[in-house]
């Protein structure tokens, strides 16, 4: 029986976590920016293209019968030209009577929700990004959700949020003396192990239609995150500001985190993506010993 062809679109570490398993399965390409021989030298098929240059992706065309989708979109502006580029492309197989994908998994982000005051959430909550990323991520998925349905492939959402793993950590930030918000401040945070989330991507090529929040079954807020880290690593906890005076000591990007506060729920994966969690709160997921850099 013929293997299904899996393209992968940004194979960053969540992917590559997920690889071992697909080259069991699946006959794997992934596009490339350039050559990559790690890659080909596990068997990876690579096309050599730039989602910043649609012109070079014309192989992608009826390439792929399953696609996973993890390229960041760019870093300005409303909307994210990437994503537009790679559904561009796709389309030229249907132009030249070739087959489009069945289906296509794209990881997403949980910042497409914006501030939540610390709400419940799941996936019926209205988006509502409050910044650039996520109103590109927003954007996103908007033209994968018009062009998927349009075309009859199916499609799944994940909307992941903070990644960690053992050399995920923000481990220099903490060495610098980064603050984090005080306790009446502070924000509930989200988060799901690198390992979980690439068996989560692993069971949307198979399962699941629509949007889905791909978190882990913690409740924390963003500075006992930072403390339990430090503890972990031996490393002092960070000091704590007030939001009035954290403008002045803390970078915008970082700051901008800690303005969105909400608790994401996750019973439509579990139910209907069959996942069970390795590491169901970052207190089974964060490591102990020495620290290493993010």
């Amino acid at each position: 029986m013929l293997r299904k062809r899996l393209l992968i679109v940004g194979c960053g570490d969540v992917c590559r976590r997920a690889l071992a398993r697909w080259l069991e399965r699946y006959d794997v390409a992934a596009l490339s920016r350039r050559s990559d021989e790690s890659l080909a030298a596990r068997g990876v098929r690579l096309y050599v293209g730039d989602l910043d240059r649609p012109e070079t992706l014309g192989p992608l065309a009826g390439a792929a019968d399953l696609i996973v989708h993890s390229a960041p979109p760019p870093d300005a502006g409303p909307r994210d030209t990437r994503t537009r580029a790679l559904v561009a492309a796709l389309d030229r197989s249907r132009d030249g009577g070739g087959m489009l994908p069945q289906r296509l998994a794209y990881i997403s982000t949980s910042g497409v929700y914006g501030d939540c005051a610390g709400a419940y959430v799941d996936e019926s909550r209205p988006l509502n990004p409050q910044t650039g990323r996520a109103a590109r991520r927003a954007d996103a998925e908007a033209v994968l959700g018009a062009w998927c349905r349009e075309r009859g492939v199916a499609l799944v959402v994940l909307r992941a949020p903070g990644i960690y793993a053992a050399d995920r950590l923000p481990v220099e930030r903490i060495r610098r003396g980064t603050p984090v918000l005080s306790a009446e401040d502070d924000v509930y945070t989200n988060h799901i192990h690198a390992e979980d989330l690439a068996a989560i991507v692993d069971a949307a090529l198979s399962a699941g239609s629509g949007a889905y929040n791909a978190n882990d079954d913690g409740e924390m807020k963003m500075g006992e995150y930072f403390d339990l880290v430090a503890d972990r690593m031996g490393l002092p906890r960070p000091p704590r500001v007030r939001r009035a005076d954290a403008a002045g000591r803390i970078n915008p990007e970082l700051l901008s985190f800690m303005s969105e506060s909400r608790r994401l729920v996750n019973r439509r994966m579990k139910a209907e993506l069959s996942v069970r969690l390795r590491y169901p709160t970052v207190h089974e997921g964060v490591p102990r010993g020495q620290a290493v850099a993010e």
